[in-house]
């Protein structure tokens, strides 16, 4: 089991979150203010590591299997997403997916640190 903090579809309600096969959620989180966060074309948000000048991200932690973590959500992350350890506001690490350093300078992304949360970027969107 290992922690794994979700930002994105994957979250309660969302699209993805079928793909943790009932893996128990630990609790609602923040990252630490190290990250800037991306909407990536709309489609997925990334977190970047940045330190000064980052921002933190709401989330939720989730105690997943890494058989579940190897065999159905890293599969279905999209590319531009890896897997790293991010640090959380109360200073734990964590698993997570983060954007690769190659996919920075896609004009695709949109600078949503602000937001510090997917839905609520994509309410402000509707």
């Amino acid at each position: 089991m290992a922690l794994m903090f979700l930002n994105g579809s994957a979250m309660r309600g969302g699209p993805l979150h079928d793909l943790l096969r009932d893996a128990p959620l630990v609790g609602a989180a923040r990252s630490a203010p190290r990250y800037r966060y991306f909407s990536v074309a709309d489609r997925f948000p990334a977190m970047y590591e940045v330190g000064a000048g980052g921002g933190s991200v709401h989330g939720e932690v989730y105690d997943l299997p890494l058989a579940v973590l190897r065999e159905h959500l890293l599969p279905a992350e999209p590319a531009e997403l890896e897997l790293g350890v991010i640090e959380l506001a109360d200073g734990a690490a964590c698993l997570a997916t983060v954007l690769r350093a190659s996919a920075v300078d896609d004009p695709g992304l949109v600078d949503i640190t602000a937001h510090g949360d997917w839905r609520a970027y994509l309410a402000s969107r509707r």
